[in-house]
């Protein structure tokens, strides 16, 4: 007889658990034929014993066990494959696509209301920030939560991938901005410190070795992701920073505060090139719009532009959200407000142009996510997006996909098409 390869306790456990189904079956020779070959004599069926249902248990276990080991294979393949195709990015086909309800998914996790949501670059990655001091990640594909990243002591306002997607970076009121590695299980690789009050905004610079942070304490600085060293200090703005975006060359920044302003900045110098003077509250969000956008642009102000080098440069036209409830277009060679868009019935808290340029998607405190078309100025579509506030959202650039947060928990995924 080959040796068993289960200990006395176990092979006790095994043959009281036969006997307890087969007794419980109506298998009775088979029952007292296992029952006097094992030594069991002593063995009663008992419904109130640890061996009744147990072998249906162990067995439903397993198989509940092969069935994850399968899954887990098919997407180790389909994670090799994908990793083997990186960073192949998926195209985008159409630039009539918008966000439609409902939404794909309604992820709930968090435990507090969410303050920002973030796309890999690459992967199908979705992270979200909260004010319960966590980050969660999410497969946005399958609707799946993926893990909790802990460090921060208080609110997480901000969470930014870097250009290649090694990297998560995130800031806090706790006066912290944080480093996560992705190839190391997201583990937090640097803290820097600097700020003197909430950090409320941080992303990285287009080559991905800055970071670029705003705050509370009224200034934004930049950050050296290599050795963590705060390396400028651009003052300026006489209240709270809330919000920062960056041009793709690097050359420009913008930034929206408190005080109402919204200030473009040149990064090289560190020199305010620009106050934007309008809204009539806190500007809470910031977005230049991308060179495909731009005849849209000049369909909606009404100019005709012989196309040049100069004029397809970056940077040249910006747009603020506010708790004035309404949206402004800026050009930043003129300082011009050249279009207002109005629709929300409360504070913009996010927006984001659609990576085609034709539309421009903006979230608010009214519960809803409006579409807006470049070319005419006028709102497109408005989705009811949450239950309580929405304070932020997030445009795909490699996929069909948006997100958005909630001070009602819950972070959705919109497909577009």
């Amino acid at each position: 007889m080959a040796a068993s390869i289960l200990s006395d306790r176990q092979r006790e456990e095994l043959q009281r658990a036969i006997l307890d189904f087969l007794s419980s079956n109506g298998y009775h020779d088979a029952y007292d034929a296992l029952k006097r070959e094992s030594s069991n004599e002593d063995f009663a069926p008992d419904p109130k014993s640890k061996y009744s249902g147990l072998l249906e248990k162990k067995w439903t276990s397993v198989i509940r066990l092969q069935k994850k080991i399968m899954d887990l294979e098919s997407k180790h393949t389909l994670l090799k494959a994908e990793l083997e195709q990186a960073p192949v990015r998926k195209v985008t086909s159409s630039v009539d696509w918008i966000p439609r309800g409902p939404e794909k998914y309604a992820l709930s996790s968090h435990r507090s209301p969410i303050t920002r949501v973030a796309f890999h670059p690459v992967f199908s990655v979705l992270a979200s920030a909260s004010e319960d001091n966590t980050i969660k990640i999410w497969d946005y594909e399958t609707g799946e939560f993926e893990r909790t990243l802990k460090g921060h002591t208080k609110a997480v306002q901000d969470v930014n991938f870097d250009p290649k997607g090694n990297l998560l970076v995130s800031c806090s009121a706790d006066l912290t901005i944080k480093l996560w590695d992705l190839q190391n299980d997201y583990k937090c690789v640097k803290t820097l410190y600097g700020h003197d009050h909430s950090v409320s905004a941080t992303i990285f610079a287009p080559g991905g070795d800055k970071i670029i942070s705003a705050s509370r304490d009224k200034s934004i600085k930049i950050w050296e992701v290599a050795s963590g060293h705060c390396v400028k200090t651009l003052q300026g703005h006489l209240e709270w920073v809330r919000a920062i975006a960056v041009t793709e060359d690097n050359r420009l920044l913008v930034s929206g505060s408190n005080d109402q302003t919204a200030r473009i900045w040149d990064l090289a110098s560190g020199n305010c090139k620009m106050d934007l003077r309008g809204h009539e509250h806190v500007v809470e969000c910031v977005a230049f719009a991308p060179i495909a956008a731009y005849p849209f642009i000049y369909d909606l102000i009404g100019i005709e532009v012989k196309k040049t080098k100069e004029q397809e440069a970056p940077g040249q036209y910006v747009v603020t959200g506010s708790r004035d409830k309404v949206l402004k277009l800026w050009d930043t060679q003129s300082g011009q407000c050249v279009h207002t868009f109005v629709g929300h019935d409360n504070w913009v808290r996010g927006v984001v142009f659609h990576p085609a340029g034709k539309f421009l998607l903006s979230a608010s405190d009214d519960k809803t996510m409006k579409v807006w078309e470049m070319r005419s100025g006028r709102c497109q579509k408005t989705i009811e997006a949450h239950q309580h506030f929405t304070t932020c959202i997030a445009f795909n650039g490699t996929s069909p996909v948006v997100a958005t947060g909630s001070v009602d928990q819950l972070v959705k995924v919109w497909e577009c098409r």
